[in-house]
């Protein structure tokens, strides 16, 4: 029986995250704090008193989240003992701390380079993503390969029927006809900024690596299961490469979860805004339990 911790990506934030935390515990006001004297501006603010439209800036959302998690993590103590920990695409960084590879501050210096770095490569280039409901992965794969004119990949591997294809304006939409008429339930342009987890995000790559190449980086207590390979990952220098190529490549979250059932995991607990990986969870391995913590 093994505790696997789960943190999750941009998508899960709400107006007044983790207001309960700060107000309801003295640690968890310190870090909020701190987060508002690392970034510079009062990220607080914006998450406990701000609209939709503010949130959904990659530039709030990404250190948002990664706030709102980790804190919620920390604010149990010393009950929190994970096993095993992964995070969806952003929520790597927060399952980083969990295991302790990166301390807070580091991390949350990473968090917001990332997002600077990506909302400028979205400023690139118009791009956008799209969800594909009921069809098989490797329906999805090939009708993206068909499109030769355009940038489209598949990029979140979120649970069997449902992935997430990312790419430019003209070729999602084109991904979106040829994925309706390949049987897919349904094919929907998301609201994002951005073609996140497919080659547009090169120039956000390169820019994430140096700064991810310029951070200490500790030996984790327990292996993280990371988007890019889908596997147990505890060597320091591996855990920076998967980082890095994370931005360009898909999420493999089936694959993931799948691994980490397979080497033990029977407990699955959220940290974060939102329940959107438990619910994927169960769909992975129905034999398991996911809830909050």
């Amino acid at each position: 029986m093994k505790n696997a911790y789960i943190f999750p990506g941009q998508g899960a934030q709400f107006v007044g995250m983790g207001k309960d935390l700060y107000e309801s515990n003295p640690e968890s006001k310190i870090l909020f704090e701190r987060a508002n004297e690392i970034l510079g501006f009062s990220i607080t603010d914006v998450m406990f008193n701000g609209t939709d439209e503010d949130l959904k800036q990659t530039n709030i959302t990404q250190p948002a989240v990664f706030l709102h998690s980790v804190i919620k993590a920390l604010s149990i103590g010393e009950s929190f003992k994970p096993d095993m920990v992964a995070g969806h695409s952003l929520g790597e960084f927060s399952a980083l701390v969990a295991n302790k590879t990166l301390n807070f501050d580091d991390a949350l210096r990473l968090v917001y380079a990332r997002a600077m770095a990506m909302q400028k490569a979205c400023m690139l280039q118009a791009s956008t993503m799209a969800a594909v409901l009921g069809l098989d992965d490797s329906k999805v794969e090939e009708v993206c390969a068909s499109i030769s004119d355009e940038i489209v990949v598949a990029a979140n591997y979120n649970c069997p029927g449902q992935l997430v294809i990312s790419g430019t304006i003209e070729g999602i939409n084109k991904a979106c006809e040829l994925m309706k008429a390949a049987g897919a339930k349904r094919a929907l342009v998301l609201s994002v900024g951005g073609a996140f987890h497919s080659p547009l995000m090169e120039p956000a790559r390169k820019e994430l690596a140096e700064a991810i190449m310029n951070t200490k980086f500790n030996e984790p207590i327990c292996p993280i299961y990371q988007n890019y390979v889908a596997k147990a990952v505890t060597n320091v220098d591996e855990i920076k490469e998967n980082l890095i190529a994370q931005l360009t490549a898909p999420v493999k979250w089936t694959q993931s979860v799948q691994a980490m059932v397979n080497d033990g995991a029977t407990h699955f607990y959220e940290c974060g805004p939102g329940s959107v990986l438990q619910g994927l969870v169960k769909k992975i391995a129905k034999e398991v339990s996911a809830q909050s913590i």
